[in-house]
């Protein structure tokens, strides 16, 4: 990989961080805690606490009149009802590609008929491995939501330019949907 001038053109190992010892301190559902013990590139030992993630997936899905398919949802964790694109989790063995198609069926009731993969977040890169691969999907077909049981998601339709106005003035605060929306908007139709 090529960094910018600003940067350094270090080696990455002379940054890199080696596991001495690993623990599994929670094992969910969802997600699992590891405390790793690591050797610091200047030879010192120190801890790491980190969520290891299966990965995931997010879609931009746009219909024909150019309107960007969202989902509103209640997040527990931050306690508010959030905007944002389509995402989910990857299930073992699932191509993330598969998984964008279902997620895209499940939360909005959408099929699409074009899917482009555009790229990867590294969503929480501090305290967590997820990876999350953005899709963008067109030639759109309503064919019914089937939400999982736990799941209670409201459709909503944002223009071009509105989503993003939103991002910009603070409405849409989901890291991940502003993400993929800055590397979609210029690759999508106003």
């Amino acid at each position: 990989m090529k960094w910018p001038e600003t940067m350094t053109d270090n080696d990455d190992d002379s940054l890199r961080e080696t596991t001495i010892a690993s623990e599994t301190v929670f094992d969910g559902a969802l997600l699992r805690v590891r405390r790793d013990r690591v050797r610091l590139p200047d030879g010192r030992e120190g801890v790491r606490e980190w969520i290891d993630h299966p990965g995931a997936v997010l879609i931009v899905a746009q219909l024909e009149d150019g309107r960007i398919v969202f989902v509103r949802q209640f997040r527990y964790p931050v306690d508010r009802v959030l905007l944002e694109l389509p995402a989910g989790r990857i299930d073992p063995g699932e191509e993330p590609e598969a998984c964008a198609r279902r997620e895209l069926r499940e939360e909005t009731g959408y099929t699409a008929r074009r899917w482009r993969r555009i790229g990867t977040i590294d969503a929480c890169v501090g305290y967590a491995n997820e990876c999350i691969e953005v899709f963008l999907a067109h030639d759109l077909t309503a064919v019914g939501a089937r939400p999982d049981t736990d799941e209670f998601i409201e459709i909503a339709f944002l223009s071009h330019g509105k989503a993003e106005e939103w991002a910009r003035n603070g409405q849409i605060t989901d890291s991940k949907t502003l993400a993929a929306l800055f590397m979609a908007l210029p690759q999508i139709s106003p």
